[in-house]
């Protein structure tokens, strides 16, 4: 079930909600019992199964000489 962040006007407080997304559009009360709250826009996390290769970052490319293509230039 999605969850939901509110933050209540009245006191401050940040708090979850989790509900069905029918729902996630309808008010929430403060868990102080304040009803003056407003949805939070919140980020996603996404997770994957296969983590990605350790080490340097390619190459953008560019100057310096050396080799090329696996074979050295002349």
């Amino acid at each position: 079930m999605p969850r939901y962040d509110f933050r209540c006007r009245s006191c401050g407080d940040t708090f979850e909600v989790n509900r069905p997304m029918a729902q996630s559009s309808e008010p929430a009360n403060c868990p102080s019992g304040h009803e003056d709250t407003v949805k939070l826009l919140s980020t996603v996390a996404v997770g994957g199964t296969k983590a990605a290769p350790a080490g340097p970052a390619p190459s953008a490319g560019g100057g310096g000489g050396g080799c090329c293509g696996g074979g050295c230039c002349g």
